[in-house]
């Protein structure tokens, strides 16, 4: 009984489990648990990272663009490897950074640096047939007695063209494509029907009547028959230009007049007198665009005169807020000054304004006629803020100072409540004065802290196009300068001057390689001042 008592009762074995209805079979949990709903996240917004990289793809194709094709297929199919593989963790959060580089940063410059080498700009912004093209369609004029075809007026896939009847052939094209045949009919009149194409109601041809007039579709794949056009959308008739184009010869030849133009390097059809034809094409002109900023008789002053300015703009919107700034800053560190924390709010208020809205109306406030400043300050005067060389300079240079130095003031009161307490306490314990604090001590210390700071807004106010152009739009204007350059143009505005976006001719490959000569100034300078930087260390 003892013995039966010593011994311990064997475990009975668990009750068996019964499945739970909700549960799901252990293989298909694992296999759940597996995907997730990470991977799932994962595959739709990499469906919808292909579906823009294809249509990136397709789109470059088509333009025949193939440095864009390549590197767009590089991408994508870089981005479809990394994050479908589990041995490139690393490159899953490098790979958007490195993709963002390359695309607005090294593709941008890379392209930018291209266009520097050639001359494309107004008149020059294709190829060699599409001038051919242009040549000969503005020249273009109706043939005496030419045959009216019955015609129909199509659409296909959202591309308009002209369908004819042609003794019984049925001949259609478009703008990009040249006539051919595409079908048969017996009746006469206009093709009621075209295979392959949309034959358009007469209520939707009365509609379309600027884009249907606008319409040439070639004859065929030589320019030099002609092309079919209609005015009412119910006959069409050849035009054939008074321009020959000779492929063989390079050479486009007025038979009105006999001038003949040959295609030259430059881009240009150019007769022996030396006319050339208004439309040209692109070509690589190496560095003839960086070889006229400092050649060309026209160019050489003004752009010397908005150099110097940009240099001096560029200092003095760094140099004098940061003074003002610093001055604030440690006049309203005192705490003996009551309200300081209301009046940096106040100071700082331009800095919230946006810098645009600000330079519009500052422009408004220095108007001659009826602005604020002439009418509150200088009794009414007629002063020409705005039309003077120097008044100008010096007003855009005010509103930007204005614009500006609450940045630095709060960049220096950050910094001077950073410095040291003991420095200063020990300083004036050995008797140095306000002054010599400020110079031997505050003054390096705060340069230590704020370097950085001043080097890129040395460079951003290099660059700063907004307030140029909102406040004055680079005038007034340089009397004989081209581009319409102006006294408070800076580099930045110049190239847009160049560049024709505000409706001036374009030169884009000058504008470009202004461009590029822009970018080296402000890397070599923010190089140097960077390693001007490291001496300042040595006060810490």
């Amino acid at each position: 009984m003892s013995t039966l008592q010593g011994r311990k009762a064997p475990a009975s074995p668990p009750p068996p489990t019964t499945p739970d209805a909700g549960a799901r079979p252990e293989s298909h949990a694992r296999r759940w648990t597996g995907l997730g709903w990470g991977f799932v996240v994962k595959l739709v917004l990499m469906a919808i990272v292909n579906a823009f990289g294809i249509l990136g793809i397709i789109a470059a194709f088509r333009a025949q663009s193939w440095l864009i094709f390549g590197i767009a297929v590089l991408l994508l199919v870089v981005a479809d490897v990394v994050y479908f593989s589990k041995r490139a963790l690393p490159m899953k959060y490098l790979f958007p950074g490195l993709a963002f580089l390359l695309i607005f940063q090294v593709f941008i410059f890379a392209y930018t640096a291209y266009i520097a080498f050639t001359n494309y700009g107004a008149g020059h912004v294709g190829t060699q047939e599409q001038a051919v093209q242009a040549a000969l369609i503005q020249g273009e004029r109706i043939v005496d007695g030419s045959e009216r075809y019955p015609l129909a007026v199509v659409e296909r896939g959202g591309e308009y063209g002209l369908a004819i009847n042609d003794d019984g052939d049925i001949k259609a094209g478009s703008a990009d494509q040249p006539l051919e045949t595409v079908g048969e009919m017996s009746a006469s009149g206009a093709p009621k029907e075209v295979p392959g194409w949309t034959v358009l109601s007469l209520n939707d041809v009365l509609s379309l009547q600027n884009e249907i007039t606008a319409i040439r579709v070639p004859m065929s794949d030589d320019p030099n028959d002609g092309s079919l056009r209609t005015r009412d959308g119910a006959t069409g008739t050849v035009y054939l230009s008074t321009m020959q184009w000779d492929a063989q010869s390079q050479t486009i030849t007025d038979t009105a007049t006999g001038t003949v133009y040959h295609a030259t390097d430059a881009g240009t059809f150019t007769s022996d007198d030396g006319q050339s034809l208004p439309t040209g094409w692109m070509v690589h002109v190496g560095f003839d665009n960086f070889l006229r900023l400092f050649t060309d008789s026209s160019m050489i002053q003004p752009l010397a005169l908005v150099t110097v300015w940009t240099f001096a703009w560029a200092f003095l919107s760094v140099a004098i807020p940061f003074a003002l700034g610093l001055v604030l800053a440690i006049v309203f560190n005192d705490e003996r000054i009551r309200g300081r924390k209301v009046l940096r709010t106040l100071f700082i208020l331009p800095y919230a304004f946006p810098a645009f809205m600000s330079a519009l109306l500052w422009r408004g406030m220095f108007n001659s006629e009826f602005g604020v400043i002439n009418q509150l300050f200088f009794g009414g005067a007629n002063i020409d803020w705005l039309g003077d060389p120097w008044l100008a300079r010096f007003a855009v240079l005010f509103v930007n100072v204005w614009l500006t130095f609450p940045y630095f003031f709060l960049v220096c009161t950050g910094a001077i409540q950073a410095l040291p307490a003991d420095a200063l306490e020990a300083a004036e314990i050995d008797g140095a004065g306000r002054f010599r604090q400020l110079r031997s001590i505050i003054l390096p210390l705060v340069l230590v802290a704020t370097a950085p700071l001043l080097i890129s807004s040395f460079a951003f106010s290099f660059n700063n196009f907004t307030i140029i152009y909102m406040f004055n739009s680079g005038g007034p204007a340089i009397p004989g300068a081209p581009y319409t350059l102006g006294y408070t143009d800076i580099l930045i505005s110049a190239i847009w001057d160049i560049s024709g976006v505000n409706g001036g001719k374009a030169d884009y490959g000058l504008a470009s390689a202004l461009s590029i000569l822009v970018f080296i100034v402000v890397a070599v300078i923010s190089a140097l001042a960077f390693r001007q930087t490291k001496k300042l260390e040595e006060y810490q």
